[in-house]
């Protein structure tokens, strides 16, 4: 796992402080190395988390012919059966890493190629040969790329943070992802928060000419994947052997790797397989609060970690302790997010990452064979809602702002900004074919924006803040090219989702573990904006400057009476008005500052 920064230059040479700051800004991700290589108008810079290939994987990696120039982030699982293939066909490879097939493959099938490549990726290309930069990210959008088109000049990173350095100046923000992120909690498509900066879709290559045209190529779309009609143990059978092969090409690694046991179906499964295929008890980790079993799953995780002789570590949090870690994971999320899980995840996060390098995560799990309540909706649920909200069946609508509150405090450009709000979830819902039933487009719709533009957002940020890789399976793109290819009834049974899995892993897991409904994992953060804090905060987010600029001042006052008065009642709004001033200050004012997990948040608000 690394960062990755680069730029192409219509004219002249690329500023190697600039690249070398960008890099710095993304250190966390790579904190083992680091590199720049400038040729021609290209400038292209990486930091390494050494995985596979610790000695010889240093990057830029150059080919022998000096054709090509490359920096990746991400893991290729199947290089030894790739590397195996270009080298037959004549490729000579330099190193060991996993990184280098990026660059033969190119070499050999053109963009093409991506096909071949099994693993999460974002990585940048330089071809000396026609003076062609060529950007690729994995299909589901597992590792992040975002890029800058301007008259002079293309820049890309992994992050925000590190694409400024590489522009003359800091972009305007955005009024409809800024209330997009109020509305919905994240902000979903190609734009982000910053205009003009973009995020490279999933399962999409952008070719960029030495004249500075983007030209942008889809090598992979789950809307092309078929419909099939299987059997229930049909599909088991199909899916054994290929949940199997996929675990072990993940599991390919030089250092340790651990897993993050949550007490769910998904993560069960994983630690079921990872102790099947592993030399040594699997390290694994759970979270969840101090004082308290609500909301926890610490017990159904432990029974899990028993069963199969994990190393197991369970974090008990004081909600204090997670509150503090709101600037760190500000930061860290780049865009702006609202999930408080991120927080108790950064927790576990570091805790891991004080003695591994890589652990395997649970998510797509319930994207890929329906496990959401959301999924289950009636006959006649469906058929109302498409009548009322044709455009996306009324899914994924919704606020956590009070309509009256919302209405009084938001400033006109921001309130202007509300009318593109579902923009990107009715354009997925409207790129299914018209034969596809409720289920398989809602999870399509969740797939191209909930998944990819927040949970892995989430899992990259959180992590890789704390230099660790996290590896999701379930997201291989062929289990997802199965899971999606199923028939609804294998996927959902009555009021009960993930029916194949549920009867897959039944064998595998501790009695009635299986069975378990899914549940979400509760942050309380409203026990902590209470009393004189919330008080200290309701003058603090007053005197923000983003906060002045797009919120009317009365709104601050009226949160903090209405969390007064009823406990909770405004904690999320309150939260995400934390999130825009901290962001503020990261992101726009202050960017080399590098909050830890132990800060006061409202001490890095002003």
């Amino acid at each position: 796992m690394c960062g990755i920064a680069g730029i192409i230059l219509r004219r002249g040479s690329p500023d190697i402080a600039s690249l070398t700051l960008a890099a710095a800004r993304l250190g966390h991700r790579g904190p083992d190395d680091s590199g720049v290589h400038c040729v021609d108008s290209v400038g292209l810079a990486h930091t390494r988390l050494s995985i596979i290939d610790l000695g010889g994987g240093h990057q830029p990696i150059l080919d022998t012919d000096g054709h090509y120039a490359l920096v990746a982030n991400g893991e290729i699982y199947n290089f030894v059966e790739l590397r195996a293939e270009l080298e037959a066909d004549g490729c000579r490879f330099r190193t060991h890493s996993d990184s280098e097939t990026i660059l033969h493959a190119y070499d050999r099938f053109g963009v093409a190629g991506l096909q071949r490549l099994n693993g999460m990726f974002a990585f940048a290309l330089y071809s000396t040969r026609d003076r062609t930069l060529i950007l690729g990210r994995d299909r589901l959008g597992i590792k992040p790329l975002y890029y800058a088109v301007l008259p002079d000049r293309v820049a890309f990173a992994s992050e925000i943070k590190g694409l400024l350095p590489l522009l003359p100046r800091v972009p305007e923000i955005s009024p409809e992802a800024l209330a997009r992120f109020f509305e919905i909690g994240f902000n979903s498509g190609a734009e982000t928060i910053l205009q003009g900066i973009r995020k490279l879709e999933p399962g999409t290559a952008l070719v960029i000419d030495e004249g500075l045209t983007p030209r942008q190529i889809t090598y992979w779309s789950a809307l092309d994947i078929p419909q099939r009609e299987l059997a229930l143990e049909e599909a088991c059978e199909e899916l054994d052997p290929l949940f199997d092969q996929v675990l072990r090409e993940h599991m390919r690694s030089d250092v340790p790797y651990g897993l993050f046991l949550s007490g769910g179906l998904d993560s069960g499964i994983l630690m079921a397989r990872l102790s099947r295929w592993g030399n040594a008890p699997l390290r694994t980790f759970s979270v969840g609060y101090a004082g308290t079993d609500e909301g926890n799953e610490l017990a159904d995780a432990l029974r899990v970690a028993e069963r199969f002789g994990s190393d197991h570590t369970e974090l008990r949090l004081d909600m204090m302790d997670v509150f503090r870690a709101l600037p760190l994971c500000v930061r860290a999320a780049d865009d702006l997010m609202y999930d408080p899980a991120c927080l108790p995840s950064a927790l576990m996060a570091q805790a891991a990452a004080r003695e591994l390098k890589v652990v395997f995560t649970g998510e797509g799990g319930d994207e890929v064979f329906a496990g959401y309540g959301r999924y289950r909706r009636s006959p006649l649920q469906q058929i109302m809602k498409q009548i009322l909200h044709p455009r996306t069946g009324n899914y994924r609508r919704g606020s956590r702002w009070p309509e009256s509150l919302r209405r009084s405090g938001f400033g006109d450009t921001l309130e202007a900004g509300r009318k593109w709000l579902y923009g990107p979830v009715e354009s997925a819902w409207a790129e299914t074919p018209r034969g596809w039933g409720f289920l398989r487009r809602a999870q399509y719709t969740d797939i191209r924006t909930e998944l990819a533009d927040n949970l892995l957002v989430k899992v990259d940020r959180t992590l890789m803040a704390f230099g660790l890789e996290g590896r999701v399976p379930y997201l291989d793109h062929r289990i997802v090219e199965l899971g999606l290819s199923l028939p609804d009834r294998l996927k959902v049974q009555g009021r009960v989702g993930k029916r194949i899995l549920r009867h897959w892993a039944e064998p595998l897991l501790p009695q009635g573990q299986s069975e378990g409904k899914k549940r979400g994992f509760g942050v309380p953060i409203g026990e902590v904006l209470r009393g004189d804090l919330l008080e200290r905060l309701g003058g603090k987010l007053a005197a923000s400057p983003l906060i002045r600029e797009w919120l009317r001042p009365e709104l601050v006052p009226a949160l903090v009476a209405l969390q007064r008065r009823t406990g909770t009642g405004a904690t999320g709004p309150l939260l995400q008005l934390m999130q825009l001033a901290l962001w503020g200050r990261f992101i726009l004012d202050d960017p080399d500052a590098c909050p830890s997990a132990e800060e006061d948040p409202l001490d890095w608000i002003g």
